[in-house]
């Protein structure tokens, strides 16, 4: 037991005792539990890095709410199997869960990954029924790059038009530390990457904000140094302003990976992270479309997390409560019931 917190405490603190391994897989191996059965290497298109892994409970159920899970890595670096730690925790909460890699930089640049997880979203709508998935209750989840592409995929339509898949079947996304309001054209990290933008824009999920947009919860470390927490702040708050329902949860003292590894039992203690995004899946009610907008969805307004942790994390509630049920009732936009 003493060797677990001794790699618990140099993941944390970036030891070089986790030179010779990644600490991805330390985090794997300190959460590991077995609670589910993976199908690994599935095709969902033609290249490499069109592969997906599937986890599901090891009790079965049919038609289970299905987690969508794109990692970060700066477009740069990622594989699907660092991240069984993340795969796991929502398997082991009853999800069926679906990791896939896409294609990185400078393999390709923008938009293609963001069309690859578009890609991966198709084979999960029409085979994930064979590994007890509802292809109608899908929820994106990503961490950082991989919150960036989740939140374009769902606020700007034409990815989702190209890909055959649904709106409606997007009940949310949650996104962990995404760069959803910075511009990546001009960013020195990152502009090679994004040059092929026909306009910034069309890069920055912010612009695509609008009414009818699926239900975001955004969970921001306050200590994070790579994304600033104003991103999530700014993208949550341009969604309420058109009656979408978004909700920013700042954690203090919580950094960059911080968010991601608070998924886990064995970093819970970092922040509500899994508690929280589980409240908000559980919330989520079928969405119907009207034109352009989505009907009224009180489901995770009343989600009953706990207060002692909303007040722990400083969360924006009321503001999108208010603003949402005045939409509702007004008839903004198109948004009935």
């Amino acid at each position: 037991m003493l060797h677990r917190y001794a790699l618990k405490a140099a993941i944390l603190t970036g030891s070089a005792i986790l030179s010779a391994c990644s600490p991805l897989k330390a985090v794997n191996f300190l959460s590991s539990s077995g609670e589910f059965e993976r199908s690994a290497g599935i095709a969902y298109g033609p290249e490499d890095r069109h592969k997906l892994d599937v986890y599901r409970p090891m009790v079965p159920e049919a038609k289970r709410t299905v987690v969508v899970f794109l990692y970060g890595g700066g477009w740069r670096s990622g594989e699907r199997e660092d991240y069984r730690f993340a795969a796991e925790a929502f398997a082991a909460r009853g999800y069926v869960t679906v990791v896939p890699d896409y294609r990185l930089y400078p393999q390709v640049r923008f938009p293609t990954f963001v069309e690859d997880a578009a890609r991966a979203l198709t084979w999960v709508r029409r085979n994930v029924r064979e590994f007890g998935g509802n292809p109608d209750r899908l929820v994106l989840v990503g961490h950082s790059a991989g919150a960036h592409s989740a939140a374009l995929v769902a606020l700007d339509r034409r990815y989702l038009d190209t890909a055959g898949v649904p709106e409606e079947s997007i009940l949310g996304v949650v996104g962990l530390a995404g760069p959803y309001g910075f511009d990546p054209t001009t960013y020195p990290t990152t502009k090679d990457i994004f040059a092929t933008a026909r306009r910034a824009d069309d890069t920055r999920p912010i612009a695509f904000a609008r009414t009818g947009a699926p239900p975001m919860l955004l969970i921001h470390g306050l200590d994070d140094s790579i994304v600033e927490p104003r991103n999530s702040e700014s993208l949550a708050m341009a969604l309420r302003d058109r009656g979408a329902v978004a909700r920013y949860l700042p954690l203090a003292n919580v950094g960059h990976p911080g968010v991601l590894l608070a998924l886990t039992s064995t970093f819970e203690d970092l922040g509500p992270v899994m508690p929280e995004t589980v409240a908000f899946i559980q919330g989520l009610q079928p969405r119907k479309l009207v034109g352009s907008a989505v009907t009224c969805n009180f489901g995770y307004l009343a989600a009953n997390a706990d207060p002692a942790l909303r007040d722990q994390a400083q969360a924006v509630w009321i503001e999108p409560v208010l603003s949402f049920q005045h939409a509702c009732r007004q008839g903004i936009g198109g948004i009935v019931r």
